[in-house]
């Protein structure tokens, strides 16, 4: 029995041509992976436009339409056709509005090559599968030590890779020599390093400032110069909410996407917190790299869709459906933007009230932040779990404990509560010290 099923060596072949090193990145599922065309979706796709059609899965009326149950029908103004199943690669129509979406926000990436996204269920999904393509177990996956925690399920838990941390902060900035220490030092051996990157951060709402993104585009660069098969996995959920002048407005991907040919940059991004459409579900895979060829980024493409066929077998047809419709309408922008100044104004109330009381700093230390959800303070000489806990049961105010810290989640707190928040932090901490 063949190791790979002939779709697989074929992709596989491309991505090895022409000295690319990236069938070398992918991990051993990574590199049996393939999009099964010549399965079920292949058959019914040759099958289109035939006067009978008896392949697909679907329950239809006997004028072709979706069978559709009038109760669910009036609940959403959309067609029937929203009912059917999306490709395994997402619907084409917010794949390719979506890329131009990236263009948009990105103008750096004008004229440089980059595939077309894949549709994942949400960024979730969209980081486990490119483990899925590019972690083997025992690999090592270096991630700033201020993070998400799911990323200890995706890497750790499902995948049996080991997360190996670097320093998020020193004096007020991103610890860039952190980094360069991280994947460099001395007994790290040249082979594969794969480095996650979240901008901006959950928990603390930072993102670089343009100059530190050139320095870790530089640190990512001189691994792939030393050889090494560098894999930058770009966690891009709360893209384009940034507060500050000086802070990159644009994802690494830009800067990266061709950065380096033994370098490959996997942005995962989507609407969820973009667009504010949390229980939609969308998310996006995006590659890029020096030197790569339409038909190895279609490669790439074919695998990515590969692991969601075989994973949930395609996102939601509905949620993509009133996505493209939203991105279609001339109200799109306006109302993003009107959006994004509730966030901004949270943001400088924040700023303000943490400088009309410099006692704070008698209860905690602020941790950098300027854009996305969240900020967070380390408090000062009691348990962080203890504070949350006595939030709760003494002030009635909900946070959330991460790595020492206190996150608070000002996306989701109302604006007039803000001062009220942080004086209740500060007393919590205050009571505790005593």
């Amino acid at each position: 029995m063949n190791k790979y099923n002939p779709l697989a060596e074929s992709l596989n072949k491309e991505l090895s041509a022409n000295g690319c090193r990236v069938l070398s990145m992918l991990s051993y599922q990574g590199s049996t992976i393939f999009f099964p065309r010549k399965g079920i979706l292949g058959q019914g796709a040759e099958a289109k436009g035939s006067e009978i059609n008896a392949t697909i899965g679907t329950a239809l009326e006997d004028d072709g339409s979706p069978l559709v149950l009038d109760c669910v029908l009036k609940s959403l103004n959309l067609p029937k056709n929203s009912f059917l199943y999306a490709p395994s690669f997402g619907n084409p129509d917010l794949r390719a509005a979506w890329k131009e979406q990236i263009l948009i926000k990105n103008p750096s990436l004008k004229g440089k090559k980059f595939s077309t996204p894949v549709v994942t269920c949400a960024l979730t999904h969209a980081i486990s599968c490119a483990a899925y393509l590019f972690v083997n177990p025992g690999d090592t996956v270096y991630i700033p030590d201020l993070y998400w925690d799911n990323y200890e399920l995706i890497f750790d838990n499902d995948r049996g890779a080991h997360i190996e941390t670097f320093n998020t902060f020193k004096d007020g900035a991103f610890d860039t020599e952190a980094l360069r220490y991280a994947i460099r030092k001395k007994g790290t051996t040249v082979g594969k390093k794969i480095v996650l990157l979240n901008f901006p951060n959950n928990p603390t709402g930072y993102t670089a400032t343009e100059a530190e993104v050139d320095e870790i585009v530089k640190v990512l660069v001189e691994s792939a110069e030393a050889n090494d098969n560098v894999i930058v996995l770009l966690d891009d959920a709360y893209f384009g909410l940034v507060y500050e002048d000086g802070v990159t407005r644009e994802s690494l991907f830009t800067k990266l996407a061709d950065a380096h040919e033994n370098l490959i940059a996997v942005k995962l991004d989507g609407p969820t917190k973009e667009d504010y459409v949390w229980g939609f579900r969308v998310g996006f895979m995006t590659f890029g790299f020096k030197g790569a060829t339409d038909a190895q980024l279609k490669a790439l493409e074919d695998k990515a869709a590969g692991v969601v066929r075989g994973n949930i077998s395609n996102a939601p047809s509905i949620s993509q459906k009133i996505l493209l419709a939203a991105y279609q309408s001339e109200e799109y922008a306006k109302q993003k933007e009107e959006k994004y100044k509730t966030l901004k104004k949270r943001y400088d109330i924040i700023k303000q009230e943490l400088a009309a009381h410099p006692e704070y700093a008698e209860a905690f230390e602020v941790m950098p932040f300027n854009s996305g959800y969240f900020m967070c303070v380390k408090p000062k000489g009691v348990d962080a779990e203890e504070v949350r806990q006595t939030l709760i049961k003494d002030y009635s105010t909900g946070t959330i404990m991460l790595k020492g810290l206190i996150r608070l989640a000002f996306s989701a707190t109302p604006t007039d509560k803000l001062p009220k928040l942080y004086h209740n932090v500060y007393s919590a901490i205050k009571k505790l010290q005593k």
